[in-house]
């Protein structure tokens, strides 16, 4: 395979697709829905998770105000709302309002939990560190709330019945639908076995 190498690194979207997310805070009176496409897994025991969100970004000054964030795993039929949120600030809209977003507070936190999302992450913040023009919110999961048919019996989402929505990077979208089970230890022993 012949690559392209570049080394100018503006805009990058090769890490894509990954889940398209709506990261909800409240601080005091002011709540603010996010679209947030960098968030990871840190640590299973104990369960933490972690977003990158700008300074600029008026959920910023909210996370930082309250120690608090959700993160929404939001279902295909909500991308238009996820781009909506994405396209202003919540300094000048009130997003809940506006977009009709229909939300009740966390079970362990005061942020609101979308009640469309399949699945959300009730977070505290444990550290807040800068790299480049983000802030990584480091979040120990205190509660999640999930849609109990939208997962399968082993917790994984069911992509036979469930189209979670996907970031491409830009304004664009898509959705994943089927898996593949490849068997790590046996795929291995294969290998293993086949050597001389």
């Amino acid at each position: 395979m012949s690559k392209i190498v570049k080394t100018q690194i503006d805009q990058f979207y090769f890490h894509y697709p990954s889940s398209a997310t709506v990261v909800t805070t409240r601080a005091g009176d002011k709540a603010n829905a996010m679209a947030v496409a960098w968030h990871t897994a840190m640590s299973h025991h104990p369960p933490y998770y972690m977003v990158s969100i700008s300074p600029k970004r008026f959920s910023h000054q909210l996370i930082t105000q309250s120690g608090e964030f959700v993160v929404n795993f939001m279902p295909a039929e909500m991308g238009a709302l996820i781009a909506r949120v994405a396209a202003c600030s919540g300094k000048d809209v009130d997003k809940f309002r506006a977009f009709g977003i229909e939300a009740s507070p966390g079970a362990k936190v005061g942020a609101p939990v979308l009640k469309d999302a399949l699945a959300s992450y009730e977070c505290k913040v444990i550290a807040r560190h800068t790299y480049g023009d983000h802030d990584l919110f480091m979040g120990e999961i205190l509660a999640v709330q999930y849609e109990p048919s939208a997962y399968n019996e082993g917790m994984m989402l069911d992509l036979d019945s469930q189209r979670p929505i996907l970031y491409m990077g830009g304004d664009y979208y898509s959705t994943a639908n089927g898996q593949r089970y490849l068997d790590r230890a046996k795929l291995l022993e294969e290998v293993m076995a086949s050597r001389p």
